[in-house]
């Protein structure tokens, strides 16, 4: 499953997703990843949940990466969520609509049971229709 928080830059999505990977380590069994654009909010994650920047590794593209991802979901059998802050930057998705690469995450989902939870600086009104259903805050 992957699911959105979606809203304006400044507007608290990042404490929203901060909240959630905290109360979620209590609950899920398996491992969490959190990926980020730096380690600025190291402090502020559960100590259980590995924290990845992911501006030390070369991502250039998008395809890059869905390869990085698909990289951490093949090293870790027991991955159940994967948190991505400011997606539309790490992802390298600037200026370029995000379904494709939300519908690819959701065929990984599918066949590995990970879930997504994605942050990105996008207005509601600004989404296809498609992804619409898959937003959990809008803020």
């Amino acid at each position: 499953m992957v699911q959105l928080i979606v809203g304006e830059k400044g507007k608290g999505k990042t404490k929203y997703l901060l909240d959630k990977v905290n109360s979620e380590i209590k609950q899920v069994a398996g491992n969490i990843v959190y990926l980020d654009k730096s380690t600025k909010h190291m402090f502020e994650l559960n100590n259980k949940v590995r924290l990845i920047d992911v501006s030390d590794y070369m991502i250039d593209s998008c395809d890059a990466f869905l390869g990085f991802v698909s990289g951490i979901i093949s090293q870790d059998h027991d991955l159940q969520q994967m948190y991505f802050d400011s997606f539309v930057n790490i992802a390298k998705l600037e200026n370029q609509s995000i379904l494709t690469v939300v519908n690819k995450l959701e065929a990984l989902s599918a066949k590995f049971d990970v879930d997504f939870i994605l942050s990105a600086s996008i207005n509601e009104e600004n989404l296809e229709d498609e992804l619409k259903s898959k937003i959990i805050v809008s803020l």
